[in-house]
């Protein structure tokens, strides 16, 4: 959510910003917003003198009852009760306009920086580095399903009678990969200073309105039937929400978190649920980075955040790739964004692997999150990244390290976490 005074003194800028998204059905909304802000203020403004006036008032009351003057003192009385009555329906009018604006200003986009490329879509997406190279062995790469079948690793059959499709089975040495992979994740971050959490798997709605557009909640989370609980689809979600209408210490920040969770989405949207594979499924695991900071260093934390997860994957043999999002591509409350995609040598291409972005203030502003300092109060920054998702992360680990037998090496820093082991083999059926 943008600060209302962008709208005061430059909506030309925001008006600029919302082309720049490709989201004209929503300029209208400007102006609506900018005509309900003047009524509030004009509002808010002669309630403040009635108010005012009402001390004045009440002081010449107890003068003249003194002076035994009634009938004066009687005409004041009535103006009051005149007065209360109108600041009554002052601050109804001011409720039900603070409502409309909050509406109005949710829905506006954020402003995106400015070395964002324009663009309308994914399609439009720039690329800004590789690293690693990306190879393509002689021998035929099988579909991931396959691979994992090879080990006996995957059951989306049994999966879709106990849950239906968008669900799997990982068994064996896949699920024992995609555990070491979360911890080895885990301790990466702890390695790099950020503290370890677990945070609820379920949050309230209005966190969900703080942490998110509206759109974005209607195609991602699954409420809780009679419950104001949603299931997270990241625990993004919960590691903002933690510090909702809180007031934080300058000299805490910056506030570096890394938390494990299940990720729960429905997937509403033209990609739809892979039927075989499990690149696009309802649940998956997730190690997430979260950042807290002063406005002044997000840029620096979204440098360091993408940085980290380019690393992760190279230490994993995954050769990959930064994706700078363009503007159509963002969603609402984002300023700036990027797709870490690793390499799939069986479709010779990337995909995406993890997601790094800074809000700017949006969420802290929704949620209200402000740190205090020398100069005063003011919203802080927060940013968020992918360490790893264990689904796409998986996919890509099987693919690199593959072998033309059918055995995947396991990569160094996973074998502490695998008992020592340094090779998967196929299970003979």
């Amino acid at each position: 959510m943008i600060d209302i005074n962008l709208i005061r003194t430059n909506k030309q800028l925001v008006k600029e910003n919302i082309k720049k998204k490709f989201q004209d059905q929503k300029l209208p909304l400007v102006d609506e917003v900018e005509e309900l802000d003047k009524k509030y203020r004009a509002l808010k403004q002669e309630g403040d003198n009635l108010r005012a006036g009402r001390n004045s008032l009440s002081s010449q009351i107890g003068l003249l009852m003194k002076e035994k003057k009634l009938e004066e003192a009687n005409k004041i009385k009535e103006q009051v009760k005149k007065n209360n009555e109108r600041i009554a329906e002052i601050e109804k009018e001011e409720e039900i306009l603070e409502g409309k604006i909050k509406t109005i200003m949710m829905t506006i986009p954020n402003i995106i920086d400015e070395s964002v490329p324009v663009g309308k879509d994914d399609s439009e997406n720039v690329e800004i580095q590789k690293f690693g190279d990306p190879k393509v062995p002689e021998f035929e790469i099988p579909y991931h399903a396959d691979i994992l079948d090879s080990f006996c690793s995957l059951d989306k059959d049994s999966a879709g009678r106990t849950s239906g499709n968008g669900f799997y089975f990982l068994m064996g040495d896949g699920a024992r990969l995609v555990s070491a992979m979360i911890s080895y994740a885990r301790d990466f971050m702890i390695e790099k200073g950020f503290t370890y959490c677990i945070p609820p798997f379920m949050i309230r709605g209005d966190v969900v309105n703080g942490v998110m557009s509206f759109a974005e909640m209607d195609a991602m989370m699954y409420k809780i039937e009679g419950e104001d609980l949603y299931l997270i689809g990241t625990s993004e979600h919960s590691m903002i929400g933690k510090f909702k209408g809180q007031i934080i210490n300058e000299n805490q920040l910056p506030i570096t978190m890394t938390s494990y969770s299940p990720c729960f989405r429905k997937e509403v949207g033209a990609h739809g649920i892979e039927e075989r594979g499990i690149y696009r499924v309802h649940q998956f695991e997730k190690q997430e980075m979260v950042v807290l900071c002063k406005p002044e260093e997000s840029m620096d934390w979204y440098n360091k955040m993408w940085n980290f997860s380019v690393e992760l994957f190279r230490s994993l043999n995954i050769p990959v790739r930064t994706l700078e999002c363009c503007s159509g591509d963002l969603a609402d409350l984002k300023v700036k964004s990027c797709d870490i995609e690793a390499w799939s040598p069986r479709q010779k291409k990337y995909f995406e692997v993890c997601s790094c972005s800074t809000l700017g203030d949006a969420q802290a502003r929704r949620l209200g999150i402000r740190a205090k300092g020398e100069k005063g109060t003011y919203y802080l920054h927060t940013l968020n990244n992918t360490v790893l998702a264990s689904t796409r992360a998986l996919i890509a680990l099987l693919e690199n390290n593959l072998q033309a037998d059918g055995t995947v090496v396991v990569p160094k820093p996973l074998q502490m976490y695998m008992g020592g082991k340094t090779v998967l083999k196929p299970i003979k059926k």
